[in-house]
């Protein structure tokens, strides 16, 4: 085994830890395994197991915040009744491209997630454009849902309590408060999360099964919305595009199962489980909640409410079903799971700049580790601090906490993620067929991730074409795109410049994974 001078510092000690050069075969692959070196920061090892995992990624999903945010808006604006049908479509198309990105999974554990995996696959300049894009999209998500969650906290406050303040003085405590939750042990985060999405389903599923066992609405319980042929349907004044983008992107947030490698134990199998059980019970469970609401409205009122009354579609079903008290808890539990929603991207956001930090492409502090917590405390502090200058923006131009700073952040930060997904898909074949051979499958890193790819990249192309369905006349909705590509290659620039002018911390880009966990 092969070593070189350490490109993250220098001295005797420190060039003894330098980068290693795994050869398999011919090839070699250039890694560098944090888990014996001492002048790298760590995660909290084997700090949580699959159920906790489950909890810090699939928060991020954030199951009520996707149907009572997206679903009326899926249904009045996009695909109509065929909804349901649309979240059926994303639970195949992410369910294929999971299966190469838990082959990389399997492979590689790096608290990257997305940047890990295409550096090693693709190389080091799209890896770096690749998490540079992924760090932005997460940092965007958590004053997304600061917006949302601002928005349902005024209306319910004011509500019940006849407390009315402006939305800003709740997304900044929101903002506060997670950053002080975040910064001790992940496993705080994982049982405050946890709680919230127990409690997201179980309300959830009270309204499911009162619709259910109550035979639904004028229209019964009709497989019709359940239709592929109704996902590309639309309804009058919207365009099916709508639907497709509110489901793909209800699910923003299981891939984060990967970033929290380093973090569990034994990840090799605990992350594939955790990304696996993700996709595939958010794609049941969003297809059952929304084909019940629907249902219990009826197909005509279904499509009336949710363009006339979107914030009080499931509201109503569950009132009418269950009763004031259901429909009163939602309307409190709403608050609470945007709150963890936004604390779970948060999360993730945080351990991108630790990333980055670590390896020296930011500022080494943000690579810091809490001395006792074992917490990005430093990464974790920058994320509260932008997604701060990101809600001020909004709040300084007098723009709507819901459909603005909500939509709007999330139609760019899912923009960038199905970029990423992408490359992570095409990467996952690319490693394989160079690295590991020996291993590559027909369908696990061959087939499998080519369909992930084309799918995620035809939702690309969906959504650049009907851009204006989404975001209707707005100028910011029709840059995401350029938006997006221009930080992409900011990422790509910035790379360049590492490899020519610092060619030792180039080195390491995208490249720190931890080998020592068992």
């Amino acid at each position: 085994m092969a070593t070189e001078s350490n490109p993250l510092g220098g001295g005797a000690a420190a060039a003894e830890q330098a980068v290693h050069f795994r050869h398999e075969g011919d090839l070699v692959i250039e890694s560098v395994d944090v888990s014996s070196r001492d002048d790298v920061h760590k995660l909290h090892a084997g700090a949580v197991g699959l159920v906790g995992v489950l909890f810090l990624a699939v928060t991020g999903a954030a199951p009520l915040t996707a149907m009572l945010g997206n679903v009326p808006y899926a249904i009045g604006a996009g695909n109509g009744i065929g909804a349901p049908a649309g979240f059926l479509i994303a639970t195949v198309v992410l369910t294929v491209f999971s299966v190469g990105y838990v082959a990389m999974a399997r492979k590689l554990t790096a608290s990257g997630g997305f940047y890990s995996f295409i550096s090693h696959g693709l190389g080091r300049p799209l890896g770096l454009a690749s998490g540079w894009t992924a760090m932005a999209a997460y940092m965007v998500f958590e004053a997304s849902l600061m917006g949302i969650f601002a928005f349902f906290a005024k209306d319910t406050i004011n509500q019940y309590l006849h407390v009315d303040i402006g939305w800003g003085w709740y997304a900044f405590f929101g903002i506060v408060l997670i950053s002080v939750l975040t910064y001790f042990d992940v496993r705080v985060s994982a049982k405050i999360l946890g709680v919230a999405l127990v409690t997201e389903v179980i309300i959830l599923l009270l309204m499911d099964f009162g619709v259910l066992f109550s035979g639904g609405g004028p229209d019964g319980l009709s497989p019709k919305p359940l239709s592929p042929s109704e996902a590309f349907s639309s309804v009058a004044g919207g365009a099916a595009v709508v639907g497709i983008f509110f489901a793909f992107w209800s699910w923003v947030g299981f891939e984060a199962t990967v970033n929290y490698g380093e973090e569990s134990r034994n990840p090799k199998k605990i992350v594939p489980r955790a990304t696996y059980i993700a996709v595939v019970a958010l794609g049941i469970f969003y297809t059952f909640t929304s084909w019940m609401a629907i249902s219990g409205h009826g197909f005509d009122e279904s499509v009336k409410v949710a363009q006339n009354d979107p914030v009080n579609f499931f509201y109503m079903v569950t009132q009418d079903r269950i009763g004031t008290f259901a429909k009163d808890l939602m309307q409190w539990l709403i608050v609470t799971g945007s709150f963890a929603c936004g604390m779970a991207f948060h999360n993730a956001a945080s351990r991108y700049f630790y990333n980055l930090g670590r390896e020296r492409v930011f500022p080494a502090v943000l690579g810091r580790t809490h001395p006792k917590w074992r917490s990005p405390y430093a990464g974790s502090i920058f994320q509260s601090l932008m997604a701060a200058i990101i809600v001020a923006i909004f709040i300084v131009l007098d723009e709507d906490p819901y459909a603005s700073l909500y939509g709007w952040m999330a139609v760019l930060g899912t923009f960038g993620i199905l970029l990423v997904q992408t490359l992570t898909a095409i990467a996952s074949i690319a490693y394989f067929e160079r690295f590991h051979r020996d291993e590559a499958h027909w369908w696990r890193t061959r087939l499998a991730p080519l369909l992930g790819g084309l799918g995620m990249g035809a939702v690309l192309f969906l959504l650049i074409s009907h851009l204006q369905d989404i975001g209707g006349s707005a100028s910011f909705i029709k840059a995401v795109p350029w938006i997006v590509l221009a930080w992409f290659v900011v990422g790509l620039i910035l790379a360049l410049y590492l490899k020519a002018r610092d060619p030792r911390r180039y080195q390491v880009v995208g490249r720190m994974i931890n080998e020592g966990i068992d």
